[in-house]
């Protein structure tokens, strides 16, 4: 199966770079959550929702935390992406591993478990280009609220 992968260094420390992913005031700040449900725990959901209207939720991914430690990873499985435009995809798992690195953090990500057919072809390519724009933006937002913490 197909994987997407992608790195970045960011200049905070691991702990703060994996709450990112965590806490929903972050998520909110630097990608545009409207909506989370997180356990940060094993066996914890995860779900993340974008695009909330009267009509409903525009986009969810939703998974099972697998295995959390913080400053270190956080592995969710059994991942699905809802597109109200578009049919369920799943499962997938999402793999966040953070670790010190010259003065901030190796960000390494890992989403993998994409099949085969047109929906998937659509979503391996929409996620293969939005990662890395993602992760920039990350770091962008992070290392801008550590400066303003100076």
């Amino acid at each position: 199966m197909r994987s997407v992968h992608s790195t970045i260094e960011i200049n905070i420390s691991p702990n703060k770079v994996l709450d990112a992913f965590t806490e929903f005031d972050l998520l909110k700040d630097w990608w545009g959550v409207e909506r989370a449900l997180i356990e940060k725990q094993n066996g914890g959901v995860y779900t993340l929702a974008w695009g909330i209207t009267d009509a409903g939720f525009k986009y969810i991914s939703s998974g099972t935390i697998d295995s959390y430690q913080p400053g270190n990873h956080l592995e969710i499985v059994n991942l699905v992406y809802l597109n109200a435009e578009k049919p369920p995809l799943g499962p997938m798992s999402l793999l966040i591993r953070v670790k010190p690195h010259n003065h901030g953090t190796l960000l390494d990500l890992t989403q993998d478990g994409y099949q085969s057919g047109e929906t998937w072809d659509w979503y391996y390519e929409a996620v293969r280009k939005a990662w890395p724009a993602v992760l920039l933006e990350l770091k962008k937002y992070l290392e801008k609220k550590e400066q303003e913490r100076a």
